[in-house]
């Protein structure tokens, strides 16, 4: 029988490492389950750009989320690699996102939030990237970062360990243990069933059959999501193209994302349509001198939501209980937010985010206008 912790978290992802490391670093008692490899899903996946972000002039919960993580992400960066010398590859590398008429507004919110932007001409796009025929009005974000996902997976994992956490893969949950109606513990693959004084279910896509035992049913489900890593190109910023992303690693290697398939299920792979699909609309965004050469291609399976934003808070109906889930192509740049947020709820203090857009029994209308899109 495992020892009980104040915290058992299901779900080592970016969302379930990040909350487990800030946990105890407040001084819980935390242990991390997952039926994979630690951090090997939709996290290991993604390109892990952080866009710019002032929390306290955010127009929506969402955005404050994102605010948050934007302006700790240099700190908390700064730690992993003091404490695991580890580096995640945090860097402020600025970029162009390219808007159509149509989200246009988006320039209003970025505004209001204090968000540092220029209009650019096309012809003063070009001077500062190597771009080829872009549709788009270009906006330069001088504040825009980004992470190199499995290098910060790794500095959390190590992060983690030496804080205490005890990290559990290879073991995830088949259901809940319940005494009178109240949940008591947590039935594991091993068998064993687990305790613990709370519980916080970050398991992503897979959140649902573990959300229906409690009385939910969530849409969360997996929209796959493939990238590119390609060689050839010079550019120095992230390119944001409504759906799409080109991401300079500043090594050689430039990312090229991402499609965007819920119709896929659960069939984690890629495909020579969606690879031959990013090639063809990198080839077209930049100028290559010889040509994209593709080093490696993946894909991960995001966990989405009817109106594109994560569950997060109490699961209603019990009172230990917690969920941290659905943060379809976000989870990199609301992990941190959403991490503080459920440290503050398991201390028993008010959420930093109004968390009623979040909550799990919401009635979805249509998708949330942000500020970003990844």
């Amino acid at each position: 029988m495992p020892a009980s912790p104040d915290v058992l978290i299901l779900g080592g992802g970016v969302i379930g490492l990040t909350s487990a490391y800030f946990l105890a670093r407040a001084g819980a008692s935390v242990h991390v389950y997952d039926r994979g490899d630690l951090g090997r899903e939709a996290s290991w996946a993604g390109a892990g750009i952080v866009p710019p972000g002032r929390p306290d002039r955010a127009a929506t919960p969402a955005d404050r989320l994102r605010g948050i993580g934007s302006v700790r992400f240099p700190q908390l960066s700064a730690e992993l690699l003091s404490l695991t010398g580890i580096d995640n590859g945090y860097r402020r590398c600025g970029a162009l996102e390219f808007l159509s008429p149509d989200d246009t507004d988006v320039v209003d919110m970025w505004r209001a939030e204090g968000i540092a932007f220029e209009r650019l001409t096309m012809a003063e796009a070009r001077a500062l990237e190597p771009l080829g025929t872009v549709e788009g009005e270009p906006y330069l974000l001088p504040g825009c970062a980004q992470v190199r996902n499995p290098w910060h997976l790794r500095a959390l994992i190590t992060a983690c360990e030496r804080a205490g956490v005890t990290l559990r893969p290879g073991e995830g949950a088949d259901g809940w243990e319940f005494t009178d109606a109240r949940v008591t513990g947590v039935r594991l693959s091993s068998g064993v069933v687990a305790r613990a004084g709370n519980f916080l279910l970050a398991t992503g896509a897979w959140s649902k059959p573990l959300l229906q035992p409690l009385g939910h049913t969530p849409h969360v489900y997996p929209v796959r999501g493939q990238i590119a890593a390609v060689r050839g190109a010079t550019g120095s910023r992230v390119l944001m193209l409504g759906k799409r992303y080109i991401v300079p690693r500043g090594d050689g290697l430039t990312l090229i994302g991402s499609t965007e398939e819920p119709e896929a299920g659960f069939e984690n792979r890629t495909t020579p349509e969606g690879i031959g699909g990013l090639v063809a609309f990198a080839q077209d965004v930049l100028r290559f001198a010889n040509g994209p050469i593709v080093e490696a291609s993946w894909s991960g399976l995001r966990p989405g939501s009817p109106d594109g934003l994560p569950y997060l808070g109490p699961v209603p109906g019990t009172d230990r209980v917690f969920v941290a889930a659905g943060h379809f192509r976000a989870g990199v740049q609301l992990s941190v937010g959403t991490a503080q947020v459920v440290t503050e709820l398991l201390a028993g203090h008010p959420a930093c985010v109004d968390l009623r857009p979040f909550a799990l029994d919401r009635r979805p209308g249509a998708n949330a206008k942000s500020a970003f899109r990844s």
